[in-house]
């Protein structure tokens, strides 16, 4: 194409930077959408979001419309006549009219092989369900929740150490890096090809929500320890430990066949601390006490033999 492409780009999290550094490399960010400023940290003040502050950095426009289904909305967007729409965890569904709008359609980078764990949180959800393996989709947007055709994806594995957090950030960069792809097609003038999503293998990636950081010490030990990976850093993993509610940022499971109650401490030393589970054991590595920050086990128990003392 001869001239660049007119890109509006939608997006909240930090998940989107590396996107939208793309998208501003292979045309004219003409828009950044995102949005409104929600309350955060102890004062609980309005704060941009991550997207909003990179946007502002770049002196690029920003809008943060509270609905896209306003015939206002639509005129607006409409009238800043883009080439191609890119959504990014952007966090309002897009409705037709809004889609229809982009001369070459909306484009939404999403972090899984689709169908495989469409919707809010699909990193965490497939290290929680054990996957092998995952990766990003850049796909056509349509009505649907996730499910319009694939232009183009990238695999990568879920390491046995991987977090939401380590999984998120290498996610993050794939999807700047299958948005590339696509835009250099698009700016060849070939549109990547659509592919349908298969009719079989949808799962669905529902919210994150802090109610499932408590751990129940009636699952299997393997089941759990993927819990604590994939709620790191939020909602991080918790649990009643000698009656003590701590929150769990490392763990491991250990193949350890025992006759205890679940939730029962088989042992604490600075190798951990071993909690006997429905199935196998669970060894506590890093812990953190309410009010406190997080320490390894050794540290903890220092502490702990200290106060009771």
């Amino acid at each position: 194409m001869s001239t660049p492409l007119r890109i509006v780009f939608a997006g909240t999290p930090e998940f989107a930077l590396p996107s939208l550094r793309a998208a501003a490399r292979f045309g004219q960010v003409v828009a950044v959408y995102t949005q409104p400023d929600r309350p955060a940290g102890r004062g609980r003040q309005p704060t941009p979001s991550p997207v909003k502050q990179m946007a502002l950095h770049n002196r690029l426009e920003v809008r943060q419309p509270v609905t896209l289904r306003t015939p206002a909305e639509r005129h607006t967007l409409a009238e800043l006549k883009p080439d191609l729409m890119i959504v990014v965890a952007y966090g309002l569904l897009l409705p037709p009219k809004i889609l229809a709008i982009p001369r070459h359609g909306c484009w939404n980078v999403h972090a899984s092989l689709l169908p495989r764990w469409r919707g809010a949180a699909p990193i965490q959800r497939a290290i929680e369900a054990g996957d092998a393996q995952t990766g990003v989709c850049l796909m056509r947007m349509d009505e649907g929740l996730d499910t319009g055709p694939v232009l183009l994806s990238l695999p990568t594995p879920i390491d046995a150490d991987d977090t939401g957090g380590s999984l998120h950030n290498r996610l993050a960069e794939l999807g700047a890096e299958v948005l590339s792809d696509g835009l250099t097609l698009l700016r060849a003038g070939m549109r990547p090809a659509a592919q349908p999503q298969p009719s079989s293998g949808a799962t669905y990636a529902r919210k994150l929500e802090k109610s499932e950081a408590r751990l129940d010490w009636n699952l299997p030990a393997e089941v759990l320890a993927r819990k604590v990976r994939a709620f790191d850093p939020w909602p991080v993993a918790e649990g009643i430990v000698d009656g003590e509610r701590l929150r769990i940022h490392q763990a491991k499971p250990l193949a350890v066949a025992h006759s205890a109650v679940p939730g029962s401490v088989l042992a604490a030393t600075r190798d951990g601390i071993d909690i006997a589970c429905a199935q196998d054991v669970l060894r506590l590595l890093v812990v953190q006490r309410e009010g406190g920050r997080a320490l390894p086990v050794g540290d903890y128990l220092n502490a702990k033999a200290s106060t009771r003392a």
